[in-house]
């Protein structure tokens, strides 16, 4: 996992909830894990294409579009 479920769980009390079970913090945590790992993926495709070997921040947002 790249994000952890405490900073999860940290994240979700400061959106307003006051509690938060391990089970929804688990769901999110793998929603947003395979999120990002995505737009990670196509950045690493972006910065390819354009014969970089480091991955700008072009290329995150081109990834996001």
């Amino acid at each position: 996992m790249y994000i952890s479920k405490s900073k999860i769980k940290k994240m979700l009390k400061d959106a307003g909830a006051e509690r938060v079970s391990d089970s929804a913090a688990k769901s999110f945590q793998d929603s947003l894990n395979k999120f990002a790992f995505g737009v990670a993926k196509k950045s690493v495709k972006f910065c390819n294409h354009a014969k970089r070997k480091t991955v700008e921040e072009s290329d995150i947002k081109l990834a996001f579009q």
